[in-house]
């Protein structure tokens, strides 16, 4: 029988990769890019689109070649990226009216603070609450509770609405189309014949509810979100996707998946049954748990996010981030504490300990349970016996502290029964955190060969569609791993005061940035209007006519 070849383009915050898999999940080829992040102003972070295509369109060329194969030799092709990163763009000429504004993005970073403490956002939460007691649906609980960040979509796209004055007038004459980084890449592969979003990257915006499967009206209403604007919601595969031009890379080539990229990652590791747990340490930290067909409603400040949608089979997922990571680290190293990342374990290893010097991760403020945007990173406790090794020491052990938060929030909030970690991303290779999240977690930690699952994922999901795989059991007997690390309950113990210690330092840090302007000027206006502050924002909601006040 003819070899079956499969694409994967997975596009990651710093990466594009484009692999060829073939019919037993074997990497037949595989090409990396560099994603290009732009930083205009303080706190922005932006990809250019023109930049980005090239990329792409390159990245894929060269795996082609690199796997001696033609597109029209592709069976198909899935598509995983990066969640909340959004752009706008003409209905009429297709072109962009801004960059890419990235899930990284601080921009409206004072918008998030003022809507989380007005009295509007107050008043729509108790009514929640209320209502949750009246009606016990975990819709309305986790609106109780609902607070917004700088990696949903909902502020950084409310701010666009009102600082970009070339949207604001498209906007006005509807012609303007919203899409994330997914929607996007459709439009331009199909010339400009779809505007879809599939469910996963749907529900990582902020303003899809995935109590009701359906963009939310509250959002629509508030912050003068038009419908018109937003893409068809879809699901994660199919032939809905149809085929990539063929004046792209020379023949059509069939899209049968669409996926977030942290949810890929759950079929790249075959978290198919409820209550799997995969840990993904890359750029930043992302946890999740297969909850099955119902959302988590959490109080902690996890998130509900819809894993995937396949005809009835509809799979939600509980997440926790920490939005740095791998940022962290290549922060350190720029900053001279190591020539390579691959060193830091070694010489983690190499002290007993910190030497009392903790560091707090929170470039980006701090996810669950502190959930907490005006927090600051920084190192507390040093002294002159302070080494740069202590320095690197505190560093992991941050990402291992944050990351059991993480998991002590699910054990709470869930009645499951954990035994495993299944690891992917970039920062699992580093031994010293990973055997550190295993010690204390409690949890065997399992790290594949190769550790990208967003691409495998993708292959995974088009390959049951073609029926190249046969079913979810199938893949789950073609998982490689590659290392397993057992917790050492007599590790766990030595780090309860550590650990303690940490968690006081990492409270003086919290609301840092309350009074502070150095962070809320990343928010000011760059264009002609200025920024929409909660109190005077019903003057911008839309009438039923369609038009703004």
């Amino acid at each position: 029988m003819e070899e079956k070849y499969i694409l994967s383009l997975d596009i990651g915050t710093t990466t594009i990769r484009a692999v060829i898999y073939n019919t037993r999940t074997e990497t037949v080829a595989k090409e990396v890019d560099n994603v290009i992040l732009h930083y205009p102003h303080p706190g922005y972070v932006e990809i250019d689109p023109d930049e980005l295509w090239r990329s792409v369109v390159d990245v894929v060329k060269k795996a082609l070649n690199s796997a001696s194969l033609s597109a029209g030799q592709i069976t198909a092709m899935g598509i995983s990226t990066q969640r909340s990163t959004f752009i706008t763009w003409s209905k009429e000429t297709g072109k962009p009216f801004q960059r890419f504004v990235t899930w990284k993005d601080l921009r409206a970073d004072k918008l998030v603070k003022q809507w989380n403490d007005s009295y509007i956002w107050k008043f729509i939460k108790f009514g929640a609450y209320m209502l949750f007691i009246v009606s016990r649906s975990k819709r309305f609980k986790a609106g109780s509770v609902f607070k917004f960040s700088n990696n949903q979509t909902t502020l950084r796209l409310y701010w666009a609405l009102h600082n970009i004055l070339e949207l604001k007038t498209a906007v006005e004459r509807n012609d303007a189309m919203f899409g994330t980084l997914d929607t996007w890449l459709l439009y331009k592969m199909t010339d400009s014949k779809l505007h879809m979003s599939d469910v996963s990257s749907a529900s990582a915006t902020g303003f899809f509810d995935p109590f009701t499967m359906q963009w939310a009206g509250w959002a629509m209403s508030i912050f003068g979100i038009r419908m018109s604007m937003l893409p068809t919601v879809v699901d994660t595969a199919g032939e809905h996707f149809t085929c990539t031009a063929k004046e792209i890379w020379g023949h059509p080539i069939p899209i049968r998946c669409c996926i977030a990229d942290q949810t890929a990652s759950m079929w790249g590791s075959c978290c198919f049954d409820v209550g799997d747990v995969k840990l993904t340490m890359g750029t930043g930290t992302f946890f999740n748990i297969n909850t099955g067909d119902s959302p988590h409603a959490s109080v902690s400040g996890l998130y509900p996010v819809v894993g995937w949608r396949l005809g009835s089979e509809l799979v939600f997922s509980a997440e926790g981030a920490n939005n740095d990571t791998a940022s962290i680290i290549k922060w350190a190293q720029n900053l001279g504490l190591f020539d390579r990342p691959e060193d830091t374990s070694e010489i983690a290893l190499s002290v007993p300990d910190s030497d009392g010097v903790f560091f707090i991760p929170a470039f980006s403020g701090l996810g669950p349970p502190y959930n907490d945007c005006t927090a600051a990173s920084g190192f507390v406790g040093m002294k002159p016996t302070t080494s740069k090794a202590h320095l690197v020491r505190a560093v992991l052990e941050a990402i291992a502290f944050r990351t059991a938060q993480l998991y002590d929030c699910v054990r709470r909030e869930t009645n499951y029964t954990f035994t495993t970690i299944r690891l992917d991303g970039g920062v699992s290779n580093n031994d010293f955190v990973v055997q550190l999240v295993a010690d204390l977690t409690g949890l065997r930690v399992e790290r594949p060969v190769q550790v990208e699952m967003s691409s495998l994922g993708c292959a995974h999901i088009v390959g049951l569609q073609l029926g190249i795989f046969k079913s979810k059991k199938e893949l789950a007997s073609l998982r490689k791993i590659g290392n397993v690390f057992l917790p050492r309950p007599q590790v766990r113990k030595s780090y309860e005061n550590v650990i303690s210690r940490w968690e006081d330092a990492v409270k003086r840090m919290c609301g840092w940035y309350v009074d502070n302007k150095s962070v809320s000027q990343n928010s000011v206006s760059d264009s002609s209007s200025n920024s929409i502050t909660p109190q005077n924002s019903f003057k911008v909601s839309p009438k039923k006519n369609g038009k703004s006040k």
